[in-house]
């Protein structure tokens, strides 16, 4: 069993600071991309009530269906990318943000800059797999 994770040992102040800005713009990206991709859903669903499709025989190419699940695919990851980043977002204010949640180590920061949301340090993500 992990030791209590340490708290704010991992960044400087500033550190928080540019992070928070990250994860903030990551945040209005995702939001953003989230908000297309419903109108993209909408578009679709739409467009699908309006002529008498069959998917299996589409001459255009993709289904309709296929279209649909796509998106709704594109939806869910941006969904879960905001319940991650929501989550970062409380660990940083709560001090625990940039510590491993599997082995209780600092996240480089590196890592951080790259995929503000990670939770996990390198070692452990990579034996996750």
């Amino acid at each position: 069993m992990m030791a209590e994770r340490p708290r704010d040992t991992v960044l400087s102040p500033a550190g928080r600071a540019a992070m928070r800005e990250l994860l903030d713009a990551d945040r209005e990206r995702t939001v953003a991309r989230a908000a297309a991709l419903r109108r993209d859903w909408d578009a679709v669903v739409q467009s699908a009530a309006l002529v008498a499709t069959d998917d299996e025989h589409d001459p255009e190419g993709s289904s309709t269906a296929f279209e649909r699940a796509h998106i709704q695919a594109l939806l869910d990851q941006a969904r879960r990318h905001l319940a991650d980043l929501d989550t970062a977002l409380e660990r940083l204010r709560d001090g625990t943000y940039g510590v491993c949640e599997r082995c209780g180590r600092p996240i480089a920061v590196e890592r951080l800059e790259a995929r503000p949301a990670a939770k996990t340090c390198v070692p452990c993500a990579t034996t996750q797999r």
